[in-house]
């Protein structure tokens, strides 16, 4: 399973986490990023866009990974042409799912993306973000705001409906100055558009990952702000039902945060994974890609597709 390539290339070792130092840089720094965004999504660069940012950057393993959704994946694989001198494109996804009352994002990565488990899983996710898109534009109506859901579909255009496509709307209609003030007021966590109650449970959500032929992996766990308890109750359910990799940098994370997360990794033997969760530019926004760090021995994700480049 794991290539010999990348160990010969970029060898991990890890004390600490934090940079490759100067003696294992002599061939090159190893940008990884398995956990991205497109327009196929809720992102801001089309699938071509972000190969070609993806290339500026040198990036060596890449990973598109947009909501509910492989089209991202897909067109990014057809618009990619990879020669031995360049990066390798991974399939993925990001799913979401439910666990103790609160989303949860399980990022797949490898999987066949025409296999059966995956196929039904996502078009029942198609009928969840639906539902949740009428559920969202009733309760928008009672506070005067009539038809948001055409308006956020006609935002969305062959993009996953999100609720990104209803702030675009809002602020086409002149209901809020900016995006920032409709998620303030309207759609974001606790407001009357966040709507959770539609998504599967996370044991058949990773269980479509697994049975896809992907690796499972739980996205930015910091993320939930969970106890350190619940935190571990999350990990143990996830391993149960068939995950197998932890992300342990996922955008900006501290140096602390990140060993928290190794530490947790190396009690459950889980494998580690590296993502931006990239969605868009600004000022305070993750660029695309990750430096490969030192992760005290952790077996990483990435070393199941490193190798020659291909699609």
């Amino acid at each position: 399973m794991y290539s010999g390539w990348y160990h010969a290339r970029f060898p991990v070792g890890c004390a600490r986490a934090g940079p490759l130092p100067a003696k294992a840089l002599s061939v090159k720094i190893v940008l990884i990023d398995f956990h991205t965004h497109t327009s196929a999504s809720d992102g801001a660069l089309s699938p071509a866009e972000l190969v070609d940012r993806a290339l500026a950057r040198n990036i060596d393993l890449l990973a598109v990974t947009d909501h509910d959704t492989v089209a991202g994946y897909r067109a990014a694989a057809a618009y990619y042409t990879p020669n031995s001198r360049t990066m390798r494109l991974v399939s993925g996804v990001e799913l979401s799912c439910r666990w103790s009352g609160t989303t949860i994002h399980v990022v797949g990565l490898g999987i066949e993306v025409d296999a059966p488990a995956i196929q039904q899983g996502l078009a029942r996710l198609d009928r969840a973000r639906l539902d949740r898109g009428q559920k969202i534009a009733e309760r928008l109506a009672g506070r005067g705001f009539p038809g948001a859901l055409e308006g956020a579909l006609r935002e969305a255009g062959d993009s996953q409906l999100g609720r990104p496509h209803f702030s675009a709307w809002m602020v086409e209609q002149g209901h809020v100055a900016d995006h920032n003030q409709a998620f303030d007021r309207y759609l974001g966590q606790g407001k009357i558009g966040d709507v959770k109650a539609f998504w599967p449970e996370l044991a058949e959500v990773t269980g479509w990952i697994v049975d896809s032929g992907g690796v499972a992996v739980l996205a930015h766990p910091l993320k939930y702000r969970f106890t350190r308890m619940k935190l571990r109750r999350l990990v143990v359910d996830f391993t149960a039902a068939g995950g197998e990799a932890l992300e342990v940098i996922s955008a900006r994370q501290t140096p602390d945060q990140v060993a928290q997360l190794c530490r947790m990794a190396r009690e459950f033997e889980l494998e580690v994974s590296l993502g931006s969760d990239f969605h868009r530019d600004g000022p305070y926004n993750p660029q695309l890609g990750v430096e490969l760090p030192h992760l005290e021995g952790l077996p990483g994700v990435w070393e199941r597709f490193a190798g020659p480049p291909t699609q």
